[in-house]
């Protein structure tokens, strides 16, 4: 990322700013702070003489699903989900569009984002049990939503449309000539890609007709959107991604950003939080297998950070690259044994009929 995207991720336009101030009605600013937590919006906290607040700038969704979006979290609050309603404009807006940018702002909650691997196995069964509330809750909330349609479909990529753009990507590396240390890593990276997608290529899942239920999903349930405080998770934040998927999909997916870190599954925790998750949703094992290899093929298909970094000079998902291309390998060597873990289904986890935490 350039220094003026930098910059511009970092400073609020002070015209923005002050027809913010405006149209959310603060008073007077005091103090803001950049949050570094974000990977794609862009946030602050503001503090005002009408309060402490959270702002953000939203630049990963289309201006119209965002509204949308916003307008479920009070109903989802009424129903006992950790989440923070937005703060409206004065004209009742939950969206302010100001310099050509889309702001939204929320009370400000104190408490910390908590990595995965740093809770105990207690938490992680209770934030298993937590996202099948969410997913039950949001299946009773019709308010702004479209109806779940009888069936969904999952894209598979095929195996040469993956090689096409890893070579163009390679290419990409390749006229930076001598480059940087990243561009060395991503060369590497890409060549062992290849090679583990004409090994691999025979297990990509069957169809394009996910297995199990589907219906509203968070979409980027993961520690950065997940608010906790004296241990226990108080809200769950950005809901940018609120879509329709398939349940399991959003299960395996949160593990895997939760716990598949540093190389490697947890695979305790894995078994812990689907665990949970099934002791309040009890989701077929069949169906967990199966999101399980369409998500680890989606991992060996799919390159997007390195789509930031060389098409569009953005460079703040790097590191997630080289994490998850580790973990795809280690994953890759262990496809059995991880898809047995994610179905509930290994020796580590026996599912069991109790619940985590507190029903909302």
């Amino acid at each position: 990322m350039t220094d003026a995207n930098v910059a511009g991720r970092i400073h609020i336009p002070a015209g923005d700013l002050a027809e913010l101030i405006k149209v959310f009605d603060l008073g007077e600013v005091l103090d803001r702070r950049h949050l570094a937590d974000g990977l794609m919006n862009v946030n602050w906290r503001l503090d005002t003489t009408a309060g402490r607040f959270a702002l953000k700038r939203a630049t990963d969704v289309p201006i119209d699903r965002l509204r949308r979006n916003l307008a479920v979290l009070p109903v989802l609050v009424s129903r006992g989900i950790p989440a923070c309603a937005p703060v409206p404009t004065v004209s009742g807006d939950v969206v302010a569009e100001v310099g050509g940018n889309s702001y939204c702002l929320f009370p400000w909650l104190d408490g910390e984002h908590v990595r995965g691997i740093d809770l105990s196995l207690a938490q992680v069964a209770d934030l298993g049990a937590h996202l099948a509330w969410l997913h039950g809750a949001l299946s009773r909330t019709a308010v702004g939503l479209p109806a779940v349609p009888a069936s969904v479909t999952a894209e598979v990529t095929e195996p040469v449309r993956a090689m096409e753009t890893a070579d163009r990507l390679a290419g990409a590396v390749s006229a930076r000539g001598v480059g940087e240390a990243f561009d060395v890593a991503v060369s590497t990276a890409l060549e062992e890609r290849k090679l583990l997608l004409g090994k691999h290529a025979h297990l990509r899942p069957e169809g394009e007709i996910p297995a199990g239920p589907h219906g509203w999903t968070h979409g980027d349930f993961q520690y950065r959107n997940l608010l906790r405080a004296d241990g226990e998770l108080v809200a769950i934040l950005d809901w940018d991604r609120l879509d329709i998927r398939p349940y399991a999909e959003e299960v395996v997916r949160t593990a895997q950003v939760q716990f598949g870190v540093e190389g490697a599954f947890h695979l305790e925790r894995v078994s812990a939080f689907v665990d949970g998750y099934r002791s309040v949703i009890p989701l077929e094992p069949a169906a967990l297998i199966d999101a399980a290899r369409r998500l680890w093929w989606k991992r060996m298909t799919d390159f997007w950070q390195l789509e930031f970094h060389y098409d569009r000079d953005d460079r703040s998902c790097d590191d997630l690259f080289l994490a998850d291309e580790a973990l795809l390998h280690w994953w890759t060597e262990r496809l059995d044994m991880a898809e047995r873990t994610f179905a509930g289904t290994s020796r580590l986890n026996e599912p069991k009929r109790c619940h985590y935490g507190r029903r909302p």
